[in-house]
């Protein structure tokens, strides 16, 4: 079963999730505060679910100090309007926010989501070593060559360093060559979920990875905004 961390000051909500989660088959563990779920982080946790708001060590801090050493998936539990730390948590490299109060039917679609684009899941890792047990899939456009299987992203022979969303985000681009992507379609095609108003994760994804790819020679970035139309891909020179 796939293993996810709770890290929430609230004890009643924990209580709740823990249940409701364990009824849907997951593994559930528990931590009070941010330096306690640090401490819980372990080759079996497959997912995070992470407050803002917590004594001793917030949620931004301890997403920080996660991020340092491990791209493990993060859900950000916010506070309704609180859209500063949405912003920020995303920025850090959080796969997603979801505010309170939120139902149960959308915790689990925003947790499978992101579990299905998470490359070492114990699911995933059964189906990525069987993938790599026969040819090498890849996908290439110009310099960058992906490896679906692996979750691997190269830019000529250099290693990027993404996070399993963007490397999603990344994959989409390259299969949609040429074409203007919406930030409604990518909400969907990529994050599994409609596009929210006032909701900032696709242009906050988007951000990150433009600034973890190279530039192209002449200086221009390899993806390029396009102001109320949406993203595309811009071809090497």
């Amino acid at each position: 079963m796939q293993h996810i961390l709770i890290i929430d000051d609230d004890i009643e909500l924990t209580d709740l999730l823990k249940e409701l989660l364990s009824f849907e088959n997951f593994t559930i563990s528990v931590a009070h505060n941010g330096e306690e779920g640090l401490d819980r982080i372990d080759d079996t946790i497959d997912m995070v679910l992470l407050d803002v708001m917590m004594p001793k060590l917030n949620g931004i801090d301890t997403l920080r100090r996660l991020r340092e050493s491990s791209d493990l998936p993060v859900l950000m539990l916010t506070a309704k309007g609180e859209e500063i730390d949405r912003v920020v948590g995303l920025e850090l490299g959080a796969d997603d926010y979801l505010p309170k109060p939120f139902s149960e039917r959308e915790l689990l679609a925003r947790i499978r989501a992101i579990l299905r684009r998470a490359p070492n899941t114990e699911t995933n890792r059964a189906e990525n070593s069987k993938a790599e047990s026969n040819a090498p899939d890849s996908r290439n456009y110009f310099d960058l060559t992906l490896y679906p299987g692996r979750v691997e992203a190269y830019c000529g022979d250099a290693l990027l360093d993404l996070t399993s969303t963007e490397f999603a985000l990344l994959q989409h681009f390259i299969e949609h060559p040429g074409s203007i992507l919406t930030k409604e379609a990518l909400s969907l095609d990529v994050l599994g979920k409609r596009l929210a108003p006032f909701d900032r994760a696709i242009d906050m994804h988007v951000s990150n990875l433009r600034k973890k790819l190279p530039e192209w020679s002449n200086g221009k970035p390899r993806i390029k905004t396009l102001r109320g139309r949406g993203y595309l891909l811009v071809e090497g020179e």
